[in-house]
Order: structure tokens, then C-alpha cells, then sequence
């Protein structure tokens, strides 16, 4: 076999895997009675000449066999309405044969669309419904709009914007136009259905927001770090059911303690919101809360707010923290706790929130007497934190045990080089033997045994830590803590905070020695008979 023969026959091969494709002109699925259209097939090697070709709608042919690869329809009728398809057959290789894509054609009277064409809508939106009659002069003309076949609206324009639609406003609409002049012709529309969705008002099921947690900041079990105290965070935020048009705006919260409700601020540069549904948050150091939500349309329609969510830093902000007696992580069922809040603010609340998101006040379960929230029942485990009308304070994540033992370990992080000392603390108070730490549930060897000592910490002993041990000497009965997250703060973290304290002690330093040095020499030159100043 020559070599051209092999190359015709490995192309004549691959056309079994091609598909043609047809298009139409002018490319719209809805034209009007009187128009024409043209259909184009295209059997995918631009050498259309080799081809002949048939044209089908609704499944049977429409054409014989014909040597061109268009056919033309003017004018057209509603009986031309149908699903088009085209076949195109190889002249000079047998049994070449490929069938295009199947386009759909509505020929209508009269035209009628939607703006905005969103789907679903949502309860509260608007929207409207505009005729064309299809002569390119729609003042002629009377219109009717139907819903499911009635009629609920008649309007001299073409046009009918909607008042704030409801579930009950989902349905198939349809217009209908009246010729005013003589002769008096009616053009009925194609149909078009609407759905209006009211799962905009599930504030928690319609947006969600999940927040990526910053590094060292507080966290249950099951979640990873991922990020550096001052580093980015990734606020992201979708809309339920999915539907186009959204723009995104980001908000940070405030609390109104008068109010007892959040108030909330757009994030800096976006007035307008975002087409994108993230957005990132730079040089993030302290505990915040966030909240997004959604508009589109002209004037604008807005989502209510996303449940608020919180970013948690574990470390100290000098205008607002809370400190916890006793100072450990976990604590005993039986026990109650004291959390204070300290800073710039007069006024404070402690808030508290479990791994479902569920939150309350100190006040709506506890006693909060000024800044200071008394547990007089058994705490709950979560995370607790203050808020006053302007800060949020470190966050703490207590865990209440009901078993027989806790681990004793830091609230707050524990400076990069320092030492820290974790313990095994027995309900009962007794001695509790053969006691075993673990990080991250491995082992940790421990020669002391009784507490786990880290004289210098770094970076790498973040991490989850639990204790286990013995009620007798025999080993009879072992009990096991919780785990509770030790963090890791950075030297630099610290650095910016304490310059200004710094600075200022030399400065005082400094003014004291320069006063005590003038009137040292004030003095020596008064007994020499000169005159200093």
C-alpha cells in the first residue's frame, strides 16, 4: 500500500469519531412568524464540498440529499416550530456518515422575555416582562400578560415590571398582542416559566460563610492550622440555591451592647462588592467577626446577612482580653468558673459558643456582674470571649470533663523561648500515678513523669496535648484527659506593643539624668564665680 493510501485511510478512520455541527442564523432558539432562518451543517473538515446532505426536524428529513450544506426557511410559520438536526455523508468514502447536534426552534407571534433572566428568583425581587409583537413598532400594539393561562394584567406598553414577587408568583407566563389598527391581528408569545424561590429567608441554609482560621488561634480537635498570626485569612461565602447575577460585600461586626445586636461595617474598597465569592483579609492579628451577603439587580436587592462568623486569635489585645479563674484550658463538670474582661472599654460581655455555632451571653445562662462573668452553675465547654462596643478580646476554648481527670495547661500562648509546665490534675485530688503525656497522641517520654516540663518552647511543640494515668500504684484504673491545644506566640508578635512603653521609660530616664547633669554644673560654676544661666 502507497504511503498517500495509508494517510487516506487513517483520516477516513478518524472522520468515524467526528461529529458535524449545525448552526443556525439569526442564532436565536425563539424567532418570530415571517422571519426567515437559515440553517448551516457542518461536517467538521472544512472541505464541505465532499459532503452531501440531509436535514431533519423532529426526527424525519425535511430536504432529499443535497449538495449544499445550508437550507433556508422564509417566512417562517409556528408550524416550523421543532428540534432541528442535519446528516452529512462522505461523497468518496462509503459509509462516512455524521450526524450534528440537535438545535431547537420556536416560532412565536410574539416575543416574550424576562429581565432579569435569573433563575430561581428570590422573594422581594422584581422583575419584567417585556413583549415584542415582531414588527419593530411595539407603540401599534395592546398587550396582555397571563400566568398559567389567565390573565392578570392588561397594559398599553410593553411592558410590565412585577411589585416584589412572591412564591405564588411561580408559574408559565405568556403575552399576547392586539394590533389597534385595522387589520386587526393578535400575536400570541412563546411561554416562559418562572420560579420564585423562598429559601432566601433561611438566613443559615441561603448563605453560608466559612471562615479559614488563622494559626495558633482557637480551635476544636478536628481542625488543622494554616495560618500565622498577622498573615491572610480567606472569607468565602456562596448562595443557596445557585443562581447567576450575585455580587459578594464583606462586613466586619461591632456589637451594640444598648441594642444587644451586631452592627456591621463594610470591608475597605468594596462599595460596589465582588464578582468573586472570596475575599482575603491581610495582616489579621486579633479576634473578629465577619459577615457577608449578596445583591444584584438595579437598584440593588440584598440577601439578608450570613450567620456571623468569627475569626479567634488566641493572643492578647492590650484594648480588650479575658483572663480565666483558674487559669487552665480544662476544667471539672462540678466546677464553676470566673472570666473577667479587661481594656480601654467600661462596658463588656462575655460571649460563649459551642462547636455548632450555637451562642449565648453569659447573661442568658450565668450571672454577669460588671466585666465579669461567675458561672455559678457548670460551665459548658466552647469558646468564650469578650466583646465591648468596639473590641473583641482573645478567645479561650474551655473544655468541661465529667471524668476523673483533666490536663493543666496554659489559657493563653506561651512566648517562643519561654518555659511551660503541663499537669495531671485527679478529681479527687488524690495522687495519681504512673502519669503519661501525649502530643498529637504519641507519646511523650518523660522522665519526671508527674508533669511535662518544656524549658525552652518553639514553634514545633504546638500542638494537641492529654494526659493519662492510674488511680492506684498497680495500675488498676487508668483515666485519660481531654486534649487541649497549646500555642506557640512569637517574640515579634509582642515586639510592636512593647515599643512605645520602652521608648517611653528612656525617655524619662533620660530627661532626669540631663536635669541632675545642668544642675550639677549650675552648682560647680556658682562656686567658681561664673554665671551658667
Amino acid at each position: 500500500m502507497m504511503k498517500e493510501d495509508k494517510t487516506r485511510l487513517i483520516l477516513c478512520m478518524l472522520c468515524l469519531f467526528l461529529d458535524a455541527l449545525l448552526h443556525i442564523e439569526p442564532n436565536r432558539s425563539t424567532l418570530f412568524t415571517k422571519e426567515t432562518v437559515t440553517f448551516i451543517c457542518d461536517p467538521g473538515d472544512a472541505k464541505d464540498t465532499y459532503w452531501s446532505y440531509l436535514f431533519r426536524r423532529n426526527g424525519a428529513p425535511i430536504t432529499t440529499q443535497t449538495q449544499v450544506n445550508r437550507y433556508k426557511l422564509s417566512p417562517l410559520s409556528k408550524g416550523n416550530s421543532g428540534e432541528y438536526q442535519c446528516v452529512a455523508h462522505h461523497k468518496i468514502t462509503p459509509f462516512v456518515t455524521r450526524e450534528s447536534n440537535k438545535v431547537s426552534l420556536t416560532v412565536s407571534d410574539a416575543l416574550l422575555h424576562i429581565e432579569p433572566n435569573w433563575s430561581p428568583l428570590f422573594t422581594g425581587e422584581t422583575v419584567a416582562f417585556i413583549c415584542d409583537p415582531g414588527d419593530g413598532n411595539d407603540t401599534d400594539w395592546s398587550y396582555l400578560f397571563r400566568r398559567n393561562g389567565y390573565t392578570f394584567t392588561t397594559e398599553r406598553h410593553n411592558r410590565y415590571t412585577s411589585p416584589s414577587l412572591s412564591k405564588g408568583d411561580s408559574g408559565e407566563y405568556q403575552c399576547v398582542a392586539h394590533h389597534k389598527f385595522p387589520p386587526y391581528v393578535t400575536r400570541e408569545s412563546n411561554k416562559v416559566s418562572l420560579t420564585v424561590s423562598g429559601k432566601f429567608y433561611h438566613h443559615d441554609k441561603f448563605i453560608k460563610s466559612t471562615f479559614i482560621i488563622m494559626r495558633h488561634l482557637i480551635m476544636f480537635e478536628d481542625n488543622v492550622p494554616n495560618h500565622l498570626p498577622g498573615g491572610s485569612v480567606t472569607l468565602t461565602c456562596s448562595v443557596e440555591p445557585p443562581s447567576a447575577g450575585w455580587r459578594f460585600f464583606w462586613y466586619q461586626a461591632a456589637h451594640k451592647l444598648s441594642l444587644d445586636s451586631y452592627t456591621y461595617e463594610l470591608l475597605p474598597g468594596i462599595t460596589t462588592g465582588t464578582e468573586q465569592d472570596s475575599y482575603i483579609l491581610h495582616g489579621q492579628t486579633h479576634t473578629a467577626g465577619y459577615a457577608c451577603r449578596a445583591g444584584r439587580g438595579d437598584p440593588v436587592f440584598y440577601t439578608s446577612y450570613s450567620r456571623l462568623m468569627f475569626v479567634w486569635s488566641g493572643g492578647v489585645n492590650p484594648a480588650a482580653s479575658l483572663t480565666v479563674s483558674p487559669h487552665r484550658l480544662q476544667h471539672f463538670s462540678t466546677e464553676s468558673l470566673t472570666l473577667s474582661c479587661e481594656g480601654t472599654s467600661t462596658e463588656w460581655r462575655v460571649m460563649w459558643m459551642d462547636e455548632d455555632g450555637i451562642t449565648l451571653s453569659c447573661s442568658d445562662r450565668w450571672k454577669m456582674t460588671g466585666s465579669t462573668c461567675n458561672t455559678d452553675t457548670a460551665a459548658m465547654s466552647g469558646v468564650y470571649w469578650c466583646e465591648s462596643e468596639t473590641q473583641f478580646s482573645n478567645a479561650v476554648n474551655i473544655t468541661i470533663h465529667s471524668g476523673d481527670v483533666i490536663l493543666v495547661s496554659p489559657v493563653r500562648p506561651v512566648t517562643e523561648g519561654h518555659s511551660v509546665t503541663l499537669g495531671c490534675k485527679l478529681r479527687t485530688e488524690n495522687l495519681l500515678y504512673n502519669v503519661d503525656f501525649y502530643k498529637n497522641d504519641k507519646l511523650i517520654p518523660n522522665p519526671s513523669r508527674g508533669e511535662l516540663l518544656i524549658s525552652a518552647v518553639k514553634e514545633s511543640d504546638e500542638g494537641f496535648y492529654k494526659c493519662s494515668g492510674s488511680k492506684s500504684p498497680q495500675g488498676l484504673e487508668n483515666v485519660t484527659s481531654a486534649a487541649s491545644w497549646l500555642s506557640v506566640k512569637y517574640p515579634e508578635e509582642t515586639a510592636s506593643s512593647s515599643v512605645f512603653p520602652v521608648l517611653l521609660v528612656v525617655g524619662l530616664i533620660s530627661g532626669v539624668l540631663l536635669t541632675l547633669v545642668l544642675l550639677f554644673l549650675r552648682r560647680y560654676r556658682k562656686s567658681k564665680g561664673e554665671i551658667f544661666f
